[in-house]
């Protein structure tokens, strides 16, 4: 979260009044944005992405089992605690995931519009693949919820 919110800072500072955010095939510049359309959108996602998880987050413990999507309810209902954490910890990761492909998006279009920097919009492809490999991961999570709960054993 203070990634994301330090690199909108940032990068609001350094960029241009128009920033390029869409680029063609050789690299140029197709279309351009205000800088100040940028930053409210990306504010915009960033609260929609924390508070409203946030809330959902609060809310799964209160969720009946059965309104869940997921396999071996009556199972997952007889360990509860254990099905809440897993939730919880799901849906943590997804903003995480969420607020750190915002930040590095916003860094990488901060480069491409610098005049410092000569960098082309091809340098920066590694952060669709990371993204991709994030969401890859995160969705696979939950096939731990497939098998059927395995209580703590207390000593």
């Amino acid at each position: 979260m203070f990634f994301l919110v330090g690199s909108l800072l940032w990068t609001y500072s350094v960029f241009p009044e128009m920033v390029a955010v869409d680029f063609s095939n050789t690299g140029a510049a197709e279309l351009y944005v205000s800088k100040e359309h940028i930053f409210y959108l990306i504010m915009g996602l960033f609260l929609i992405n924390n508070v409203l998880m946030a809330r959902l987050i609060k809310l799964v413990p209160s969720m009946e089992t059965k309104h869940m999507p997921i396999p071996n309810r009556l199972a997952w209902a007889q360990n509860r605690p254990l099905l809440n954490e897993l939730v919880s910890n799901w849906l943590n990761a997804l903003v995480g995931s969420i607020n750190t492909i915002l930040g590095l998006s916003l860094l990488s279009l901060a480069t491409i519009n610098s005049e410092q920097y000569n960098l082309s919009v091809f340098d920066f492809s590694w952060v669709l693949y990371l993204g991709l490999g994030f969401f890859t991961v995160l969705f696979l999570l939950p096939i731990r919820l497939i098998g059927t709960p395995v209580p703590e054993e207390k000593i």
